[in-house]
């Protein structure tokens, strides 16, 4: 049984040939950059991880201060961020639509049983020079 040694036996003209092929089509150095191969950083190779975990550390650090000065539910709320709603946020679109109508029932209801303005004047609650219907 004989091994076929003719892939690995290349002269050194064709691996000169083919180095000189390969060095003609590779990138270049911006490519690799803007395809985060190769670092953009004018810093020494032997500082670049020590630069990168610097910098993951300082984001790290910068996110952990952010997570615990954030502001509560309550505060939230009041800042009108989230709702006031305790229901899924499934259903809050129809809990928001329900109580948009309650309201405008309650107006409705509301403006159908105010007062006539005799009243309101016998009340003390309006002026006569303030009714509405002069």
């Amino acid at each position: 049984m004989s091994i076929d040694e003719t892939s690995l036996a290349l002269s050194s003209q064709e691996r000169r040939n083919s180095l000189e092929k390969h060095l003609q089509t590779r990138p270049e150095i911006q490519d690799l950059k803007n395809r985060h191969i190769l670092l953009q950083t004018n810093v020494a190779p032997a500082l670049q991880s020590a630069q990168q975990e610097l910098e993951r550390e300082r984001i790290s650090d910068n996110l952990k201060h952010k997570i615990q000065n954030r502001p509560d539910r309550d505060e939230l709320v009041d800042r009108h961020i989230l709702p006031a709603s305790t229901a899924a946020p499934a259903l809050q679109a129809n809990a928001r639509s329900l109580e948009k109508n309650m309201l405008a029932d309650s107006l409705e209801h509301k403006i159908q049983n105010r007062p006539e303005p005799d009243v309101l004047i016998a009340q003390g609650i309006l002026e006569e020079d303030e009714d509405p219907r002069v």
